[in-house]
């Protein structure tokens, strides 16, 4: 039921500059620990909601993009350098740091991936670790149980 999921959320970068607006409900959450994640972050890991790509909007400014080793295009406030979100146009999805949403106290992981990477004193509540990524098979199971056990703003 999308219902429980209580959209659209807002969210923008730690200036303010760039908002957007998500209206469809997540396919997945996840943090991944790969050591691009971990130098793009700053961070341990990197964390992750995954929404369809027409369930997503800037509303306001002009997210730059970002250079790096991914073909995927990475998109940042060009004032503050908030990394915001990323492009997979072929799969149809935009990956969202959730830490950018207006209200974020509700997320948690549901998958973590790239552990053979992870530093070794961090942890995640993830429900389903993948040393690297998970089988392409194995993304429809996981979406599917995402949208049944997923954890939902309260």
């Amino acid at each position: 039921m999308s219902d429980d999921w209580k959209l659209p959320w807002g969210g923008g970068c730690l200036c303010g500059q760039i908002r957007f607006r998500i209206s469809a409900p997540p396919l997945l959450t996840a943090a991944c620990h790969c050591t691009w994640c971990q130098k793009r972050s700053a961070s341990a890991y990197s964390l992750t909601i995954t929404v369809p790509t027409g369930g997503f909007a800037v509303t306001q400014g002009e997210p730059e993009l970002g250079k790096g080793p991914s073909p995927n295009p990475h998109f940042f406030c060009p004032v503050c350098k908030n990394w915001v979100f990323l492009r997979l146009d072929a799969l149809g999805i935009v990956n969202v740091r959730p830490t950018m949403l207006d209200e974020h106290g509700w997320f948690r992981p549901f998958i973590e991936i790239f552990t053979s990477r992870k530093l070794p004193w961090a942890t995640t509540s993830a429900v389903h670790s993948f040393e690297t990524l998970p089988d392409p098979q194995a993304f429809g199971s996981l979406i599917e149980a995402f949208s049944r056990e997923g954890a939902r703003p309260a």
